[in-house]
């Protein structure tokens, strides 16, 4: 689907609510791409993550459609946005761009998204993502984080939808080889679950309070 920035629907002001605020001279898509809020030691994380909260809750529907509708900062924002308020209704939205894959680094937000949302529906949408994406052993996309989050949903619903890709030999190691050709550093499924492990509680934590 075509790229449209928001201010040609009339929503110009969603970039720079939601997307370019700073937080120690980094915008918010760049820190919620790094994880940097996730550790301890980022003197930001308290006065991002209550902006975060606060902008979950307030955001609308339509401003988080214009984001969805441009580039990977605002796709990745919004994602992580909807994540963290649980907008359910969102979920056919986000698995078709995930499964798309139109844009960079955006992925990995879905992913983040669908995990939290927690449903054997969300489950099922990453696995049609690996099914699709792992057979093919010379991209990179978001195998990793899908991965990730699928196990963790296997783990939450008392499901096994990862064990066909990840047994021996099987889908995920011949996608490891195949990019590790291509020079990309291997994934280890356990670390993949322990990142999205660590998204969700971060977000689970900060919603208690």
């Amino acid at each position: 689907m075509p790229s449209q920035h928001p201010a040609e629907i009339g929503y110009g002001h969603v970039v720079e609510s939601y997307v370019t605020r700073t937080y120690g001279g980094l915008p918010r898509y760049l820190v919620l791409n790094g994880g940097r809020f996730l550790g301890p030691r980022w003197w930001h994380t308290t006065r991002f993550t209550r902006h975060l909260l606060n902008d979950a809750a307030a955001v609308t529907d339509e401003e988080l459609e214009a984001l969805l509708g441009y580039e990977w900062r605002s796709r990745l924002t919004a994602a992580w946005l909807i994540g963290v308020d649980r907008r359910e209704r969102f979920r056919a939205r986000i698995g078709d761009l995930l499964l798309t894959s139109e844009v960079c680094y955006s992925g990995s937000a879905y992913c983040f998204t669908l995990a939290r949302f927690g449903t054997h529906a969300d489950a099922e949408i990453l696995t049609a993502y690996l099914d699709h994406y792992l057979p093919c052993t010379d991209l990179h996309y978001d195998q990793p984080a899908a991965l990730g989050a699928l196990l963790r949903l296997d783990a939450l619903l008392g499901t096994h939808h990862a064990d066909r890709f990840t047994e021996p030999d099987g889908l995920w190691d011949e996608w490891v080889k195949g990019v590790g050709r291509l020079g990309y550093p291997s994934h280890i499924p356990a670390d993949q679950r322990r990142w999205t492990d660590l998204q969700c509680e971060f977000a689970n934590g900060w919603r208690r309070l």
